[in-house]
């Protein structure tokens, strides 16, 4: 077959497809497809046929004016979103070629730079031998998938409502969805914020933001460094608990926090694992602190710090550990090197950039590293331990450490560290480099490593967006880590960024995808439910801690306290036994449910929803704050229900304002109308007691937090 003939019938059968909405050549009969992906090999004879010049638009798209009329081609195939606000304009023309190269990938493979051509900006893409471009309000396409024709393939205003999806929120329900995605609550207020600045905007004004109060700071405003023997502060981790809900609860860069949070279900550490060294809550709020810093900065400085991380040295055996021993038999403790590898940074098999495994010819998944690797890296973290340059302090009849050491980066003793050679993952480290050298390379080496971007874009996409993403959204993610547009790899800025703007987070069409969306964790839950009520701590001391043993009444998650470094659930879970499992769809959060767990959290909300929380223990040794009787019957964490109580008895508009806030406007008609109509059964009459008020918001609350619309976040 011929070169013209072969571009003909792949781009006949192209067309054929692409006429089909949302078409791709990924749709075409086998065949077909082949040979599509074929002609796309062919683009320098094709320029040549176009007349085009390898550094200039060919002819025909620089002068448009025989081009033929493919209205809708490139459109997605769902029913069109809500139409953009009439105040919004039209989307620009970068904004349309950027949404083409994230819509079809296969045929606008991106990013590409806009070049201009007179009044035509347009994209070419060498790949693919196609040009996508837009002059006077009409999109063009041309290359092998039109035959060398142009197409005139809609104007701007057609493809609005889908590019404008990442962009503004067409209503207010998009924009709570956004919120519920960004971070842990929508009220109107917030809502109302998003619909006047839209995404974008939003996004900057919160990474440019200041931190809000340290945890640390917190800590010792309320007076838990206090080294009186009477307190026992010294040894007790329950404070860091307590931090990291306030913070969670009411710290002003709640972003920053929800991201930071999202970090901390991988990069993890366990505050009951460390709780056994001095000032633990200090070693939980320097790393938690650590975590919010650094959730906006890169991910190469994320990765030092937590390395050096005191907590971590506790947690994952680096603090103390030194080098080999041949008369004892000493080796380098391993853990760190281990989870570094496969838990923080590229996992345990090598990635295409989408996040799906490489596989070798019998197509078994091929391994990302191998036990040398493990034992090499472990000598680069020998030597380190806690700085204790700080001193110690008098307590009674003895000296504890100052809890400065668990804030201070770890330091090495060059007499502990191996000399030997360390061989891992390619990468050569001489015998007796100097330890700050070999560290140094093996951070490199690992964020450099090609699976650190899919790696760490799946994640996160999972703990804030859907739990099974596609390969494609991962891909697209993964690319932003690997250059922010500015040429800057890690930019943790540029990762949280793609992942809340992408088509596949912002777009309807995952609202009645049933791949899409994932499980609230219920933790998240908690705070959602805070924030959007006006949550205060009558004390002061955002007292609260769940007893794991307690399964019976309990929430059963709590932020730093995952059971082991693997987290409460590990990414890759598959729920057996499920219309999941049978499609192989990941689903983290349902590891952690069961019978129990699911009781557990119901019993959990009949008492908060209606009675706030109180402390679930008394300490006998604490300081005075911490001790002082707390007011509203002891209730120690409560919220504000007086704007929903003010709608009643108007129970649409009560049961719309809830439903915006915690659901987006997600719940489905009859749960709204049962809903509804409960709340109308039980109280027909107005009445006006505070107390039989408030039940009534808790009641509404119990109906829709139990409900699967509600559990399950689109």
């Amino acid at each position: 077959m011929s070169e013209s003939a072969a571009m003909s019938n792949a781009a006949a059968a192209t067309s054929e497809a692409l006429d089909r909405p949302g078409g791709d050549t990924d749709s075409l009969h086998p065949a077909a497809a082949v040979a599509a992906r074929s002609a796309l090999l062919l683009p320098i004879a094709w320029l040549a046929a176009c007349g085009g010049a390898k550094d200039g638009a060919p002819a025909a798209l620089a002068q448009p004016v025989a081009a033929v009329r493919r209205p809708e081609v490139l459109l997605p195939g769902a029913p069109r979103p809500a139409a953009a606000p009439a105040s919004a304009p039209l989307p620009t023309a970068k904004e349309l070629l950027d949404w083409a190269e994230r819509r079809h990938p296969s045929h606008f493979p991106g990013p590409r730079p806009d070049i201009a051509d007179g009044a035509l900006v347009y994209r070419h893409y060498p790949a693919s031998g196609n040009y996508l471009g837009v002059a006077a309000g009409r999109v063009y396409l041309l290359g092998p998938l039109t035959g060398a024709a142009v197409w005139d393939v809609g104007g701007l205003a057609d493809f609005a409502p889908w590019v404008l999806a990442s962009r503004v929120a067409v209503d207010d329900d998009a924009a709570a969805r956004f919120l519920l995605h960004a971070q842990f609550s929508a009220t109107p207020p917030e809502v109302a914020e998003v619909r006047e600045r839209g995404y974008e905007a939003w996004l900057q004004q919160r990474f440019a933001a200041p931190i809000g109060q340290r945890g640390w700071d917190w800590l010792v405003e309320k007076g838990y460094d206090t080294r009186d023997p009477a307190t026992q502060f010294v040894g007790q981790g329950y404070p860091a608990e307590f931090m990291v809900w306030r913070a969670l609860f009411t710290a002003p860069d709640a972003m920053r926090q929800r991201c930071a949070l999202a970090l901390s279900e991988m990069l993890v550490v366990s505050l009951s694992a460390i709780s056994g060294n001095n000032w633990p809550q200090f070693l939980g709020a320097a790393y938690w602190d650590l975590l919010v810093e650094h959730a906006f900065g890169n991910f190469r400085a994320l990765l030092e710090a937590i390395t050096l991380s005191p907590a971590m040295g506790y947690f994952l055996n680096t603090a103390g550990n030194q080098k080999e021993d041949a008369a004892t038999g000493r080796q380098p403790d391993e853990n760190y090197a281990r989870e570094v590898m496969q838990l923080f940074t590229i996992g345990l098999v090598q990635l295409q950039p989408d996040g799906t495994p490489q596989r070798d010819a019998a197509g078994q998944p091929l391994p990302a590293f191998d036990e040398s690797d493990v034992t090499n890296l472990a000598r680069v973290f020998t030597g380190y331990d806690v700085d204790l340059s700080s001193g110690m302090l008098p307590q009674a009849d003895y000296f504890v450490r100052h809890p400065d050491y668990a804030r201070r980066p770890m330091r090495v003793d060059s007499a502990k560290h191996s000399a030997l050679e360390k061989n891992f993952l390619g990468v050569r480290i001489a015998a007796g480099a100097a330890p700050e050298v070999a560290l140094k390379v093996a951070l490199d080496t690992l964020f450099a490593h090609p699976n650190v971007g899919p790696f760490l874009a799946r994640q996160m996409i999972q703990r804030l967006v859907t739990s099974d993403p596609g390969p494609a959204y991962v891909a697209r993610v993964a690319a932003a880590f690997a250059d922010n547009g500015q040429g800057v790899r890690g930019d943790l800025r540029a990762l949280w960024r793609a992942i809340l703007l992408d088509d596949e987070a912002r777009s309807p069409d995952g609202l009645t995808d049933p791949r899409f969306g994932k499980l609230r964790e219920p933790m998240l839950r908690l705070v959602q439910w805070g924030r959007s009520f006006g949550v205060r701590s009558h004390g002061g001391f955002w007292k609260y801690t769940y007893n794991p043993r307690n399964g019976v009444q309990e929430l059963l998650q709590q932020p730093l306290q995952a059971p082991s470094v693997f987290n409460f659930f590990r990414p890759g879970y598959v729920p057996p036994g499920t219309a999941m499992a049978a499609v192989g769809a990941t689903a983290p959060e349902f590891q952690i449910v069961d019978e129990s767990s699911v009781c557990s959290y119901l019993n959990f909300l009949c008492g908060v929803l209606f009675n706030g929380i109180h402390h679930p223990w008394d300490r006998s040794l604490a300081v005075a704050g911490d001790l002082a009787p707390t007011t509203n019957a002891g209730v120690e964490i409560d919220v504000d229900y007086s704007a929903e109580v003010a709608l009643m008895p108007d129970w649409p508009a009560f049961v719309r304002r809830l439903n915006l806030m915690l659901c987006a406007g997600q719940l489905l008609p009859a749960t709204v109308a049962l809903i509804e109509q409960q709340m109308a059964d039980l109280w027909p009459s107005a009445g006006n007691n505070p107390a039989f008020m408030r039940q009534r918001v808790g009641f509404a609350l119990l109906f829709l937090m139990s409900a699967p619309e509600y559990l399950v976040q689109k």
